[in-house]
């Protein structure tokens, strides 16, 4: 059985580094493992997709539509623009924050009102404000340890085995606050 997990969010959020840090827990728990950034922008703003796959036996590293059975959005509009590659019976978890692309910042576009609301109708949703929670801990950049955190349950794994990678992972000076954001995100009431 294949494991299909998207990761979408915005420039920034470290969605990148989060796809490492799966990938690479997977493949340390003796797991085939595909990884591919399929467009986006690396540059602070620009919508980021990657996925990871992994299994017995991953040929290729793209989810089809309909076909992921996790996506963790770091922002609600890209849970929202790529909740159409969910499974029937996926989970999306969401980072319950707002970032307005360039389309609503110069007026051309709206965002809209009530995303999760609106995807809970149709999806299993779970919604954490991960952006409070790493400001807590005093660095806004463990947002994504935060939400990996939250969604490590759904993807597999014990939790000492995310924290060894997160902690060969992330840069050195950081892997105390990584592992203290992922603990509140593995934590935190689902």
């Amino acid at each position: 059985m294949t494991k299909n997990v998207m990761i979408v969010g915005v420039g920034g959020q470290g969605t990148l580094l989060t796809s490492r840090i799966i990938g690479k827990t997977a493949l340390e728990q003796g797991y085939d493992v595909k990884i591919s950034e399929v467009h986006g922008m690396a540059q602070r703003g620009g919508s980021v997709v990657t996925f990871v796959r992994f299994g017995d036996k991953v040929d290729e590293p793209v989810v089809e539509e309909g076909q992921a059975d996790i996506i963790i959005a770091f922002e609600r509009l890209e849970a929202l623009r790529y909740a159409h590659f969910l499974k029937k019976d996926g989970v999306l978890v969401v980072n319950d924050c707002r970032i307005d692309p360039m389309t609503v910042v110069i007026g051309a576009k709206q965002y809209p009102e009530n995303i999760i609301e609106g995807l809970k109708q149709n999806h299993n949703v779970y919604a954490l404000d991960g952006q409070k929670i790493a400001l807590e801990l005093g660095n806004s950049k463990v947002l994504n340890s935060v939400i990996l955190g939250y969604a490590a349950e759904f993807i597999g794994f014990a939790a000492d085995v995310w924290l060894n990678t997160v902690a060969s992972t992330v840069p050195a000076k950081t892997v105390e606050i990584n592992k203290a954001a992922f603990m509140q995100g593995y934590n935190a009431k689902h």
